[in-house]
This record gives C-alpha cells, sequence and structure tokens, in this order.
C-alpha cells in the first residue's frame, strides 16, 4: 500500500528542515523576550539575533516543567510565560486547563492548537471517519487535543471521555466508529468488557494510544482484532512532540518544534544515540516555551524512518529524568551530580548510585575516566553536604540509560 503523508512538510530534505527552524528562531527568542515576562527576565543578557544555531541555543537555561507549580504561584496563572499580553490574562485564549501539580495550561485560538492531526494521519485516520475519544474533557486537556485534530482532518468525533466501560462499548456497538483515541490500557478494557458483554465493536480498526506505554502483548491483542494502534507523544504544555507511522521505527518528530536531548540535571547535549531528557523549543506564539525540560528520558535514532518521513525520530519514553532522591533525609538532586563532573575534567560520565546494604545508607559516585578518588569525594561533600565513595571505572561502561543518580536501595 502506499504511503500517504499529511503534507509536504514531512517529507523535506533534513537539512532544508534545519535550516528553516534555525531561521525563525531569533525571531521566536524575541517574541518570547518582549512578551513574557519570565522569559524577558530569564533571557535578559541574551541577544535574540545570536540564537540561530543549536549551539547558541544550547546555551540558554532550561525551564524544566517541575519548576511549573512554583512559578505559577508566584505569578498567576501562568507563571508569566503566556506572550501576548492582553486586557486580561485570559482575552486571547479559547480555555484554560488544570494538570496535577497544580500546573494550569493555556488553549490559544486556532483550529489544531496542539497539532495533533499530524499524528492522527499518520495513525489512519481520515475524514469521513467516527472517533471514539476517550481523553477526558474536563480539567486536563487530552480530549480537546485530540478532538480538535480529529475535526481538522476532516473526522467527527464522539467525546466518549474516560470511564463508564459498559457504556462506551454500547456506543460503539451502535454507532461503529472507525477509529479510537485514548490510552492502550482503557482500549484493552474496552475489548475485554465487549467480549465479557457479547456486543460486537468490530467496526474499530485504528487507534492512536497516547498517555502511557504501548507494551508488545497490548499491540499483539490489538492486531488480533483487527486494530492497528499507532503511538503519539506530546503534553498539555508543548502539543505534539512526536509519532509512530506505518514503519513503526521510534517516534517521529513534529515539524514546528526544536528538541534537544540532553543529560538530566543539565542543558548539556548529549552524543547521539544516548539516553537523557527531552528538552523542546516550540513555536506557539501564544505559549512559547524555550528549551522546556518535559522531564522524559528518550534517545535520538540515526537515519530517516522507512517511511519517508524524513524528520528526526527518538526512541519513544524511556523513563523520567527527575531522578531526585532522599539520602540520610537530605535530597539529592542530579543538577547536584553534575555540578560535581563539571569541577573534574578527567570525570567524562558519572552515575550516583545509594545502596543500604549494612542498613545505612551509602552514595557511591561511578566515574567514567581516571583521577584522583579523594579529590572528587571532597567535591561531592561540598555540593550535597554528604559523604560518599568515588570509583573510577573504564570508558563506556555506566549504562547508557539517562540515569545520574540510581536508588538501588532495597526495601524488603
Amino acid at each position: 500500500m502506499a504511503v500517504s503523508y499529511f503534507d509536504a512538510l514531512e517529507c523535506r530534505d533534513p537539512e532544508e528542515r534545519e535550516r528553516d527552524l534555525l531561521s525563525r528562531l531569533p525571531a521566536q527568542i524575541a517574541h518570547a523576550k518582549a512578551g513574557s515576562p519570565h522569559f524577558a527576565r530569564a533571557l535578559a543578557a541574551v541577544e535574540p539575533a545570536t540564537v540561530n544555531s543549536r549551539a547558541a541555543l544550547a546555551q540558554l537555561p532550561v525551564l524544566r516543567k517541575s519548576a511549573l507549580p512554583q512559578l505559577q504561584q508566584q505569578a498567576k496563572p501562568f507563571g508569566g510565560l503566556t506572550a501576548r499580553p492582553p486586557a486580561t490574562p485570559f482575552a486571547a485564549l479559547r480555555r484554560v486547563f488544570a494538570s496535577p501539580g497544580p500546573i494550569y495550561e493555556p488553549q490559544g485560538a486556532g483550529g489544531d492548537w496542539w497539532r495533533f492531526a499530524r499524528a492522527l494521519y499518520a495513525a489512519g485516520f481520515r475524514a469521513g471517519d467516527l472517533v471514539h475519544n476517550t481523553f477526558a474533557y474536563h480539567f486536563t486537556p487530552a480530549g480537546f487535543m485530540v478532538d480538535a485534530a480529529a475535526r481538522q482532518l476532516g473526522c467527527c468525533v464522539f467525546p466518549a471521555g474516560t470511564g463508564q466501560s459498559e457504556l462506551q462499548v454500547s456506543a460503539i456497538a451502535d454507532l461503529q466508529p472507525r477509529a479510537y483515541a485514548g490510552t492502550p490500557s482503557f482500549l484493552k478494557i474496552i475489548i475485554e468488557k465487549a467480549d465479557e458483554l457479547q456486543l460486537v465493536i468490530a467496526s474499530l480498526r485504528v487507534a492512536s494510544v497516547s498517555g502511557e506505554a504501548l507494551f508488545p502483548a497490548q499491540r499483539e491483542l490489538f492486531a488480533a482484532r483487527g486494530i492497528a494502534a499507532y503511538q503519539s507523544y506530546g503534553s498539555a504544555d508543548l502539543g505534539l512532540i512526536a509519532y509512530e507511522s506505518e514503519a513503526r521505527e521510534g517516534l517521529i518528530l513534529g515539524e514546528d518544534l526544536i528538541v534537544e536531548i540532553v543529560r538530566p540535571g543539565s542543558g548539556d547535549p548529549v552524543a547521539p544515540g544516548e539516553v537523557g531528557e527531552v528538552v523542546v523549543t516550540t513555536f506557539n506564539r501564544d505559549y512559547p516555551l524555550i528549551r522546556f525540560g518535559t522531564g522524559d528520558l528518550s534517545a535520538l535514532l540515526p537515519g530517516i524512518s522507512p517511511c519517508g518521513r524524513s524528520n528526526v525520530r527518538i526512541k519513544g519514553w524511556l523513563g523520567r529524568a527527575d531522578q531526585t532522591t532522599k539520602v540520610k533525609g537530605m535530597f539529592v538532586h542530579p543538577e547536584q551530580v553534575v555540578a560535581v563532573v563539571k569541577r573534574h575534567a578527567e570525570i567524562a560520565k558519572a552515575r550516583l548510585v545509594v545502596t543500604n546494604a549494612a542498613g545505612n545508607d551509602l552514595m557511591t559516585l561511578y566515574c567514567e575516566g581516571a583521577g584522583a578518588a579523594a579529590e572528587v569525594a571532597a567535591t561531592l561533600r561540598d555540593v550535597t553536604k554528604l559523604r560518599g565513595e568515588v570509583s573510577f571505572v573504564a570508558p563506556g561502561s555506566l549504562a547508557n540509560d539517562g540515569k545520574v543518580i540510581e536508588d538501588a536501595r532495597k526495601y524488603d
């Protein structure tokens, strides 16, 4: 079957795409500084015209999602991050949502404001389809993110929302939708409930799933029922980040953002293929997030997708980057491990492992390279205010999993 694309942007020459994104970056930095009180402060010393390369972008501070609740408490409602100051904070918006934290998220004007139509199209959603949308429509924006994207494609949407599996199955049996949107675990529940009620839901043929991992056993179950399921990855803050295509080889980045993979606890990009935190810069004019740290771990994949879409691919969700742990009653953060490494040029990479074999917490900093362990241990104590051991190991021996802190304590 011939591959169909959402638009010609998906098949651009990669160098053309990179030139386009970087050429637009200075204007977006200027826009963020001019309209957002937060970025006016955070980027006060930055000349936007100079931020025209990935190297220059990597010099800007990372704004981590974990900082949003405090920022929003200090400057309600959006932490000074929105960049079109109207007469009131809500005049230029269409909706406001709340995610756990709490974190309040704005929605601006536009048919597909979160840019999810591209992911739905890659999953096989087409004009005229009825989409059974089980993402929540209250508090969080997931339901509206899919709803807007599906309608942009010319689909009709049944706003099913979450829960009430019996009613969900009855509606599917009656309305015969072709497409499902929601978490993979809830699609599994729907299939099992349909079997229990002996209702036919064979109309479902494609699914766009998100919000949690899609496990191989789930994918196989869906395929056995004739449902082709495709993953998408995004957030309420950023919209679509990446999506799966029929090639099923990683997730392809969306077209209107710049993604970096950085060392957890820092803003430093890692080597291609190395696991790190996903950091995103968007070109959203309402909510211009610059170097936004998602807290998610992933890694870049080499080459382009066999489906012909030419944008960069990531491996998908590989865990959380916030590895903060408590040792002897004190919090130890990835940023502190990074600070230790930066004081010792002989360390190429480090991993702090916390154990409690004798019932007492023990920190050991494993460092790739060669150096004076006592000096590094002194720095570790200076930065964390805790004693720890230091062990130098061979280059390349630390796992490529993005972990800067590993809690290896046994609690049973």
